[in-house]
């Protein structure tokens, strides 16, 4: 029978000094200035770590808005110093999303009625831009529309009945500009330039306004830290509007059992009727 043949010492002893030699080679590889500028480049590499001051705000009967504050850091940051604009930051934020049927009004025969309509599937109720500086300074349209950073790059859907109806796209955008004009008037889409400020060379923060009537739900908030146009980083932190209190009891109450609560409102207002009546009757007594 046939026998294998053992490797030899001095077989062994070659394959050890090739191993030590590739050992060596690559040591020295890591170690070279090459080597080393690749590897600072990619510990160097910019992000963006964010907060916010309060996750969940508690929407009562009294609520007339609030404050929030968004604030991050931007980790390995080449910056000087808070003053170099060396960097950019731009913080959208967002709330629930809705349908909406957005209609023009045309006057005929005098009189100003409703004459075409068009329903987006889903947009923003709520939407807030905050930055360093005005954001067409900041990055290129392409790179804006990429993000749904700006008013002319907002999230609509519109719904597919409508594009199979015919309506251009000139017409689609005439009824964009309406929305976001009487959304602005409204106060719940906001744009805020300069609002962002860098507090030394990596931290940044942003006060954001909540108004009364914005929408209850969670409200999304993305923060981008942009650099020559390019967005090198992007973070996100939600803060949750829930009701409380007697606001969230009624609301309940009419989600889970409409009848009853529709009988309710109806006792109720019948019996403020003849409260106020039997009163009025007192008083004209008198």
């Amino acid at each position: 029978m046939a026998r294998t043949a053992m490797p030899s010492f001095a077989h062994r002893l070659a394959a050890s000094a090739l191993v030590a030699l590739g050992l060596v080679i690559l040591s020295g590889l890591a170690q070279s200035p090459g080597a080393e500028a690749a590897l600072d480049g990619q510990a160097a590499k910019e992000r963006i770590e964010v907060d916010v001051s309060s996750r969940s705000v508690a929407v009562t009967s009294s609520f007339n808005g609030t404050e929030i504050i968004i604030f991050g850091t931007v980790e390995n940051s080449r910056q000087e110093s808070a003053e170099s604009g060396y960097y950019d930051v731009v913080i959208v934020v967002e709330g629930a999303m809705s349908p909406i049927v957005a209609r023009k009004k045309s006057n005929v025969g005098g009189l100003w009625v409703n004459t075409a309509s068009i329903r987006f599937a889903s947009l923003p109720i709520y939407y807030a831009i905050a930055s360093t500086r005005p954001i067409d300074e900041i990055a290129e349209p392409q790179v804006l529309d990429a993000n749904g950073i700006g008013f002319e790059h907002v999230p609509m859907s519109v719904a597919s009945k409508t594009l199979t109806s015919g309506v251009s796209a000139d017409e689609v955008k005439g009824y964009r500009e309406a929305i976001v004009r009487l959304k602005r008037k409204d106060g719940l889409y906001v744009k805020d330039d300069y609002s962002v400020a860098f507090i030394g060379r990596s931290l940044f923060r942003a006060t954001i306004e909540l108004p009364a009537n914005v929408p209850v739900g969670a409200v999304k908030a993305r923060v981008y830290l942009v650099r020559a146009g390019e967005v090198l980083s992007e973070a996100k932190a939600t803060v949750t509007l829930a009701r409380e209190g007697f606001e969230r009891l009624m609301y309940d109450f009419a989600h889970r059992q409409p009848l009853l609560y529709g009988l309710f409102c109806v006792a109720l207002a019948v019996g403020a009727g003849l409260l106020a009546s039997i009163l009025f009757r007192k008083g004209g007594a008198h």
